[in-house]
């Protein structure tokens, strides 16, 4: 056992020294595949580890094809929903995920004060238990709402209670008072109010899935990338939670590289929009609360409309081209005309680079993740602060479904409740050609001078159509 002991330990060492060097292939496109592969051979380890104790442990004959079935049926099921789910509907899936970690550590949670490893639980073991189950059920609700909005099922608009912030504070209170009355009724037999330690958890439960739910539906849908996020890293502290709960090292130090890598990117998005995560999430973004004053200047002026042809010549004249892509091209599925045009571009000797903004689509790196899917050059995309400045010195700007991110107004109108979010600054090149279905406004609400510029140009439709016709001109 001991020598058994050891091994695992050394598992759990190569898998965590793994898990690092994943999260460091994640941080560029030229290293995610690697980083990737890192993931999956130190998951196996863990995995091998955990099942080797277990067959230590209860070594009935039942054990391991119980867990091996398992292995098998989740393995299978979570292979065939990744293999249908589009590029376009990823941050709905990692949404899912996060809800699954949070259901598991629920489960767990409970099945561990149910069933506790020793003869006794101690006020330290009951503590793990009750924080694994609280950041379970936070994490789970949030992250099925999350899922809700950015599948379409529910409305992106914020639901703001009366007293939302007091409602919270209560809840909070309440969970604290309650973690006190679970200890106290953890021994059998006793009881405070009739409810002994399992009944107090599920109450604990029932409130932290409200408050899950609550905190997420009075987020709007602008803020949905930095909510993915945020889940990420809930339901990364919600592992080493249960990883504390568990006694198991690894998911420890697995649950703390996630949730701390989480609250990190988090950060890096809200500072890219020039909001504390404070704001986001109890700001009510978009909303009546935050909303530009009444008096606010209405967005005015003379939109010039172009066709594909147009388009077409103006890119012929081109000596440069950057192209800023937003959730519009995801949902029309475009990014592989757009790879197809770049081609194009370059082969006639067109300088062509991609301009990402830090929150552009509804997921951390989702415009990123589209153009590394159809093909486009990694060394051609760059991020907003590596572009900006070459944007004055650009023949022709093409954003295809964006807008909030190149709002002018987020730097000129102190009235605009984007002001101050750092942009895109695509108004500076020569020529702007906006590819949008109509004039609506983006995710904040609020209308965008971009689209009035004397040098902006409106190609109306679908953007798949549109740059599909592109295509096809350029190659005549």
């Amino acid at each position: 056992m001991e020598n058994l002991t050891n091994l695992v330990t050394m598992a759990y060492l190569a898998a965590g020294i793994l898990f690092i060097l994943s999260l460091g292939g994640l941080a560029s496109q030229e290293t995610a595949r690697r980083g990737n592969l890192y993931g999956i051979i130190g998951m196996v380890l863990a995995i091998a580890a955990v099942l080797a104790l277990a067959m230590a442990d209860t070594p009935r004959p039942t054990t391991l094809p119980l867990m091996l079935g398992a292995l098998a049926l989740g393995g299978v099921v979570g292979a065939v929903l990744a293999a249908r789910v589009a590029m376009t509907s990823m941050p709905q899936l990692v949404a899912a995920l996060h809800s699954f970690v949070g259901l598991a550590a629920v489960l767990v949670g409970v099945s561990t004060f149910l069933h506790p490893h020793g003869e006794a639980v101690g006020v330290v073991e009951l503590i793990e238990i009750y924080v694994d189950v609280a950041l379970g059920a936070i994490t789970f609700t949030g992250s099925v709402i999350a899922w809700a909005k950015l599948e379409g099922r529910m409305s992106g608009k914020p639901l703001l209670l009366p007293g939302r912030h007091l409602l919270n504070a209560a809840v909070v209170v309440g969970v604290v008072v309650i973690g006190g009355l679970f200890v106290k009724t953890s021994e059998p037999g006793a009881a405070i109010l009739g409810l002994g330690g399992l009944e107090w958890l599920l109450v604990m439960t029932v409130l932290c899935s409200v408050l899950g739910i609550h905190l997420v539906v009075a987020i709007g849908g602008a803020d949905m990338p930095v909510v993915v996020s945020l889940l990420n890293s809930y339901s990364g502290w919600t592992a080493a939670a249960a990883g504390f709960m568990l006694q198991n090292d690894l998911l420890i130090v697995t649950g703390a590289l996630v949730g701390s890598s989480g609250a990190i990117l988090s950060y890096i998005m809200c500072k890219a929009m020039n909001r504390s995560i404070w704001n986001v999430v109890f700001g009510g973004f978009g909303t009546a609360e935050v909303a530009a004053p009444s008096d606010a200047p209405a967005v005015e002026g003379e939109v010039q409309a172009i066709d594909v042809d147009g388009v077409a010549a103006l890119l012929a004249e081109a000596s440069s081209v950057v192209v800023v892509p937003g959730y519009g091209m995801a949902v029309a599925q475009a990014q592989h005309l757009v790879n197809e045009f770049g081609e194009l571009m370059r082969g006639k000797g067109t300088e062509v680079r991609f301009a990402i903004h830090p929150v552009a689509g509804r997921l951390p790196g989702h415009m990123n993740v589209l153009l590394a899917e159809a093909g486009v050059p990694y060394d051609i995309v760059l991020e907003m602060d590596e572009i900006n400045d070459d944007l004055a010195d650009t023949s022709v700007v093409l954003v295809i479904g964006a807008n909030d991110i190149v709002n002018p107004g987020a730097l000129e109108d102190a009235s605009s409740p984007i002001f101050g979010m750092p942009v895109l600054e695509v108004w500076k090149a020569g020529t702007v050609v906006v590819l949008k279905r109509g004039m609506a406004t983006g995710y904040a609400g609020v209308g965008n001078p971009l689209f009035f510029k004397s040098n902006t140009r409106m190609l109306f439709g679908d953007a798949k159509d549109s740059m599909g016709g592109m295509v096809s001109a350029l190659r005549s």
